[in-house]
């Protein structure tokens, strides 16, 4: 596990470039919250939106993750379920602070999804109300 890359994998940076091709511009892996030990992959810092690209097979995809492991089938159902309970915890210690969680599933930045994929977020920061200026 210690060779799969955490940042800047190819479903990761296909969003990025389309996000970027939009005119939107983001800040890469911050942890939105202080004390929270977890980053987003995409952060829009000033509207609170933090978006998080998901493997399928790390996060349990109901489309893609696997039902049954061959190799070490008692390790990777239960790693799979910490995984997920990780991420509903993410989501609603984000979502008290006030800020708006976007999750992107790795198969959805596969060809023209990508593009799709920025919309839905764009489409979140456009529901979101603008930065103060003090």
């Amino acid at each position: 596990m210690s060779t799969q890359r955490r940042e800047g994998t190819t479903p990761e940076v296909a969003l990025r470039r389309a996000l970027h091709a939009m005119g939107l511009r983001y800040r890469l892996h911050l942890a939105p919250l202080p004390g929270l030990r977890r980053k987003a992959d995409i952060v829009f810092g000033p509207a609170r939106v933090a978006v998080f690209v998901d493997g399928c097979f790390w996060h349990g995809c109901p489309d893609h993750g696997r039902r049954r492991h061959e190799v070490n089938n008692w390790y990777w159902p239960a790693k799979i379920d910490r995984n997920r309970l990780r991420d509903v915890d993410t989501d609603q210690a984000l979502t008290k602070a006030g800020w708006l969680v976007v999750r992107v599933w790795e198969h959805e930045l596969t060809g023209p999804g990508a593009a799709a994929a920025a919309e839905r977020v764009k489409e979140a920061l456009s529901g979101r109300p603008p930065p103060s200026r003090a």
